[in-house]
């Protein structure tokens, strides 16, 4: 599989980065064997970037997968940690669960920001920096949907990887289109920053357009790979030949629609924590219960755990 280098940081990846959320208690909520097999299978047909985050609790497959692997496995992992103290314990943690000794890149998990955020989780990332100066991090980066943290990011000379949402139809990115994302991401390639990109197929919304959304992200300048979430072995077979650039046989052929849907219970206080959660504004008050825009969602997940009355759910 093509590999790329992710700007100056001196780490190469796959073009294909397994997304390990919706394997995970967010969404799929495989048992840890079986997210364990799949990537393990992913690893060894050469995918070696795996991206996960604090949030998603799906450290134990990725432990589980590599345990035995002596190839060298990327892991990039995010925290929404705001304080020094806050961010120094997600990465040792992170270090313990997944029993490395350093973990690849770090972000910032940002995803619903204003370009202040450098500043307002100025501990967190100072921990970063001085973990990276230990040798437990290797790189440095922001997670994001907004364009303006993504242009800010490209200005921060202590970011070394930015991970945006970018996809063809805009999808989920906040403060701007396709072409303003395109322009942030523009400036981050040429301050010499690594990038990969998320949400290439809006969060399932355009599984339907599955190779000409992908190639719109793969042409990108300056992105190096791709996180896709993958939770079964017709997905991992499907992408893996369309980042080998194979025709993936009969299965384009076929009218493929989302199947997954954020539903809220008749039970739901109406308390409004899923709003905040949300990062693509899907979530409103409506009745004094929270209300779907399904056009929206990105079936991230994200709502899910903030509810203190497990009222959300995707099935």
């Amino acid at each position: 599989m093509k590999k790329g280098m992710l700007g100056k940081t001196g780490i190469e990846v796959s073009e294909l980065c397994f997304g390990i959320l919706p394997m995970g208690p967010l969404q799929a909520n495989l048992p840890v064997p079986e997210g364990a097999k799949l990537i393990r299978s992913a690893v060894e047909q050469d995918v070696n970037f795996l991206d996960t985050a604090e949030a998603y609790q799906t450290y134990p497959p990725i432990r589980a997968a590599l345990e035995g692997w002596d190839k060298e496995i990327i892991i990039a992992s995010k925290s929404a940690a705001d304080t020094y103290e806050k961010m120094e314990k997600a990465v040792y943690d992170a270090l313990e669960a997944l029993g490395r000794s350093y973990i690849d890149i770090f972000h910032l998990h940002a995803a619903r920001v204003e370009a202040s955020v450098f500043e307002e989780r100025q501990g967190a990332l100072q921990c970063l920096k001085d973990l990276r100066k230990k040798g437990l991090v290797r790189a440095v980066g922001i997670s994001t949907h907004a364009v303006e943290a993504v242009e800010r990011a490209a200005q921060v000379d202590d970011i070394d990887v930015v991970f945006p949402i970018i996809n063809q139809t805009g999808l989920g990115i906040i403060g701007g289109s396709v072409t303003d994302m395109l322009s942030a991401i523009a400036k981050v390639h040429q301050a010499g920053k690594g990038i990969y990109a998320m949400k290439a197929l809006g969060g399932g919304h355009l599984i339907g357009q599955l190779k000409s959304a992908f190639d719109f992200v793969r042409d990108i300048p300056g992105i190096a790979s791709v996180a896709v979430g993958m939770v079964n072995a017709k997905e991992l077979e499907v992408n893996l030949k369309l980042f080998n650039n194979v025709a993936p046989g009969d299965w384009l052929a076929v009218d493929h629609k989302i199947n997954k849907k954020l539903l809220v219970a008749s039970f739901c206080k109406g308390c409004g924590t899923c709003l905040d959660a949300c990062p693509n504004q899907a979530l409103s008050l409506h009745d004094g219960k929270a209300e779907v825009n399904h056009q929206l969602c990105l079936l991230c997940g994200y709502c899910n755990p903030v509810c203190p009355e497990f009222a959300l759910r995707l099935v």
